[in-house]
């Protein structure tokens, strides 16, 4: 649990910590992390969108507004909807990709898991993923919830992240240590 009280240190993570304590009452943790994960898209898909949350210019009532068209068009619950409006109201929609990313952290601590993400030079097929989730499970003794992503410049390996972990075994890594090497012989 030490990675989830650092992230309730956060504001992000305050925010988050708020809204999963909301939702455990409730018991809607996992209708709200699926409402959670689908703002994460939408911000993701729309460059437009992640430049209107930041617009310091913005009015309260305005993102206000587009907060609640966005709630209604992505179909969120009542919980969530009402969160985005606390956060329009405090002037902290800006802070939502943190604060859904602190949410994610919570929830799979609570529930025993790890959060890891490997970026690799090419896309990994479904049988790669789901041995290296084996083999992190493993080491780690607990449940790992996997996010790849492909990073071509790594030119070939894996870099996987768990926490504040990283194992590097990526081929830019072994070529940076072997030219480090050459220089100092």
């Amino acid at each position: 649990m030490e990675l989830t009280a650092g992230i309730k240190a956060s504001l992000a993570g305050r925010y988050a910590s708020a809204l999963f304590d909301l939702a455990s009452e409730a018991g809607t943790v996992t209708a709200v992390e699926n409402d959670l994960e689908r703002l994460r898209s939408a911000l993701a898909e729309s460059g437009e969108l992640r430049a209107l949350i930041r617009n310091p210019e913005i009015k309260r009532h305005q993102i206000a507004g587009v907060m609640n068209g966005m709630a209604d068009h992505l179909g969120l619950s009542e919980l969530t909807r009402n969160f985005l409006g606390v956060l329009a109201t405090n002037r902290r929609v800006a802070d939502l990709p943190a604060i859904i990313r602190a949410f994610s952290a919570i929830a799979a601590a609570q529930r025993g898991e790890v959060q890891a993400e490997v970026a690799s030079a090419h896309a990994l097929t479904d049988e790669q993923i789901a041995t290296l989730e084996s083999k992190l499970r493993a080491r780690e003794g607990r449940t790992v919830k996997l996010s790849s992503r492909v990073d071509p410049s790594l030119l070939g390996g894996l870099v996987v992240t768990i926490g504040s972990q990283r194992i590097d075994s990526s081929i830019r890594t072994r070529l940076n240590s072997l030219a480090q090497a050459m220089k100092s012989a």
